[in-house]
Protein backbone atom coordinates (compact mmCIF):
# COMPACT_ATOMS: atom_id res chain seq x y z
CA UNK A 1 0.00 0.00 0.00
CA UNK A 2 3.04 2.53 0.59
CA UNK A 3 4.20 2.34 -2.70
CA UNK A 4 0.77 2.71 -4.20
CA UNK A 5 0.57 5.88 -1.72
CA UNK A 6 3.32 6.84 -2.63
CA UNK A 7 3.63 6.25 -6.43
CA UNK A 8 0.69 8.75 -6.46
CA UNK A 9 1.78 11.35 -4.12
CA UNK A 10 4.92 11.60 -6.58
CA UNK A 11 2.66 11.16 -9.66
CA UNK A 12 0.22 13.97 -8.28
CA UNK A 13 2.99 16.26 -7.27
CA UNK A 14 4.26 16.25 -11.09
CA UNK A 15 0.85 16.75 -13.00
CA UNK A 16 -0.43 18.97 -10.47
CA UNK A 17 2.55 21.21 -8.79
CA UNK A 18 4.29 21.31 -12.38
CA UNK A 19 2.33 22.84 -14.33
CA UNK A 20 1.18 25.59 -11.77
CA UNK A 21 4.89 26.82 -11.06
CA UNK A 22 5.53 26.93 -14.88
CA UNK A 23 1.79 29.29 -15.46
CA UNK A 24 2.72 31.43 -12.49
CA UNK A 25 6.77 31.63 -13.72
CA UNK A 26 5.07 32.34 -17.29
CA UNK A 27 2.07 34.67 -16.15
CA UNK A 28 4.54 38.27 -15.23
CA UNK A 29 5.94 38.23 -18.66
CA UNK A 30 2.57 37.41 -20.80
CA UNK A 31 0.75 40.37 -18.62
CA UNK A 32 3.09 42.79 -19.92
CA UNK A 33 3.19 41.46 -23.28
CA UNK A 34 -0.74 42.68 -23.03
CA UNK A 35 0.51 45.66 -21.42
CA UNK A 36 2.56 46.64 -24.33
CA UNK A 37 0.37 45.05 -26.46
CA UNK A 38 -3.31 46.18 -25.51
CA UNK A 39 -5.15 45.23 -28.70
CA UNK A 40 -3.75 42.06 -29.23
CA UNK A 41 -6.38 39.24 -28.76
CA UNK A 42 -3.56 36.52 -28.58
CA UNK A 43 -1.26 38.10 -26.03
CA UNK A 44 -4.70 38.69 -24.09
CA UNK A 45 -5.99 35.01 -24.54
CA UNK A 46 -2.61 33.61 -23.07
CA UNK A 47 -3.06 35.50 -20.11
CA UNK A 48 -6.56 33.95 -19.57
CA UNK A 49 -5.27 30.85 -20.31
CA UNK A 50 -2.10 30.55 -17.91
CA UNK A 51 -4.24 32.06 -15.08
CA UNK A 52 -7.10 29.16 -15.36
CA UNK A 53 -4.00 26.80 -15.55
CA UNK A 54 -3.07 28.36 -12.20
CA UNK A 55 -6.27 28.40 -10.24
CA UNK A 56 -7.75 24.75 -11.97
CA UNK A 57 -4.13 23.09 -11.08
CA UNK A 58 -3.64 24.49 -7.31
CA UNK A 59 -7.22 22.72 -6.64
CA UNK A 60 -5.95 19.59 -8.27
CA UNK A 61 -2.56 20.11 -6.19
CA UNK A 62 -4.50 19.01 -3.02
CA UNK A 63 -4.28 15.42 -3.71
CA UNK A 64 -0.65 15.82 -3.31
CA UNK A 65 0.00 16.68 0.39
CA UNK A 66 -3.49 14.68 1.19
CA UNK A 67 -1.41 11.37 0.01
CA UNK A 68 1.84 12.60 1.02
CA UNK A 69 0.12 12.63 4.42
CA UNK A 70 -1.02 9.16 3.86
CA UNK A 71 2.17 7.90 2.72
CA UNK A 72 3.94 9.56 5.37
CA UNK A 73 1.41 8.04 8.03
CA UNK A 74 2.10 4.56 6.42
CA UNK A 75 5.97 4.74 6.52
CA UNK A 76 6.04 6.23 10.49
CA UNK A 77 7.38 9.07 9.72
CA UNK A 78 5.08 11.71 10.29
CA UNK A 79 7.62 12.79 13.28
CA UNK A 80 10.65 13.19 11.13
CA UNK A 81 12.37 17.00 11.42
CA UNK A 82 12.59 16.18 7.29
CA UNK A 83 8.54 15.46 7.11
CA UNK A 84 7.65 18.58 9.38
CA UNK A 85 9.84 20.92 7.47
CA UNK A 86 8.44 20.09 4.16
CA UNK A 87 5.08 20.45 5.76
CA UNK A 88 5.11 23.84 6.88
CA UNK A 89 7.00 24.85 3.33
CA UNK A 90 4.22 22.86 1.52
CA UNK A 91 1.92 24.71 3.62
CA UNK A 92 3.69 28.58 3.52
CA UNK A 93 4.01 27.76 -0.10
CA UNK A 94 0.22 27.16 -0.72
CA UNK A 95 -0.36 30.41 1.50
CA UNK A 96 1.82 32.03 -0.99
CA UNK A 97 -0.11 31.14 -3.94
CA UNK A 98 -3.94 31.69 -2.53
CA UNK A 99 -3.17 34.77 -0.78
CA UNK A 100 -0.14 36.41 -2.96
CA UNK A 101 -0.04 34.98 -6.53
CA UNK A 102 -3.68 33.91 -7.03
CA UNK A 103 -5.23 37.65 -6.39
CA UNK A 104 -2.93 39.39 -8.24
CA UNK A 105 -3.46 37.36 -11.31
CA UNK A 106 -7.64 37.98 -11.16
CA UNK A 107 -6.55 41.55 -10.26
CA UNK A 108 -4.47 41.69 -13.98
CA UNK A 109 -6.84 39.71 -15.85
CA UNK A 110 -10.49 41.21 -14.57
CA UNK A 111 -8.73 45.02 -14.64
CA UNK A 112 -7.88 44.20 -18.65
CA UNK A 113 -4.74 45.92 -19.82
CA UNK A 114 -4.90 49.03 -17.94
CA UNK A 115 -4.50 47.12 -14.62
CA UNK A 116 -1.18 45.92 -16.15
CA UNK A 117 1.31 48.14 -15.02
CA UNK A 118 5.07 46.90 -14.56
CA UNK A 119 5.52 47.40 -10.92
CA UNK A 120 2.14 44.91 -10.70
CA UNK A 121 3.95 42.41 -12.72
CA UNK A 122 7.17 42.55 -10.83
CA UNK A 123 5.96 42.24 -7.23
CA UNK A 124 3.69 39.37 -8.75
CA UNK A 125 6.97 38.19 -10.41
CA UNK A 126 8.40 38.56 -6.73
CA UNK A 127 5.84 36.53 -5.33
CA UNK A 128 6.06 33.37 -8.32
CA UNK A 129 9.53 33.14 -7.29
CA UNK A 130 9.16 32.51 -3.80
CA UNK A 131 6.34 29.92 -4.26
CA UNK A 132 8.67 28.51 -6.61
CA UNK A 133 11.31 28.63 -4.36
CA UNK A 134 9.53 26.76 -1.25
CA UNK A 135 8.49 23.94 -3.49
CA UNK A 136 12.11 23.24 -4.94
CA UNK A 137 13.00 22.79 -1.16
CA UNK A 138 10.09 21.10 -0.94
CA UNK A 139 11.38 18.44 -3.56
CA UNK A 140 14.88 18.36 -2.13
CA UNK A 141 13.71 17.81 1.02
CA UNK A 142 11.57 14.85 -0.40
CA UNK A 143 14.27 13.53 -2.49
CA UNK A 144 17.29 13.73 0.35
CA UNK A 145 15.54 13.33 3.76
CA UNK A 146 18.01 13.93 5.81
CA UNK A 147 18.43 10.82 8.27
CA UNK A 148 16.43 8.28 6.23
CA UNK A 149 17.55 5.12 6.22
CA UNK A 150 17.12 4.74 2.24
CA UNK A 151 21.28 5.51 2.19
CA UNK A 152 20.44 8.94 -0.15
Amino acid sequence: MTKFLLAVHVLAAIVAIGPVTVATSMFPPAARRVMEAPDDVRAAESLQLLYRICRVYALVGIVVPAFGFATASNMHVLGSAWLITSIALTALAAVVLVALVLPRQTALVEGGAGAVTREATVRLAMFTGLFNLLWAVVTVLMIVRPGSTTGA
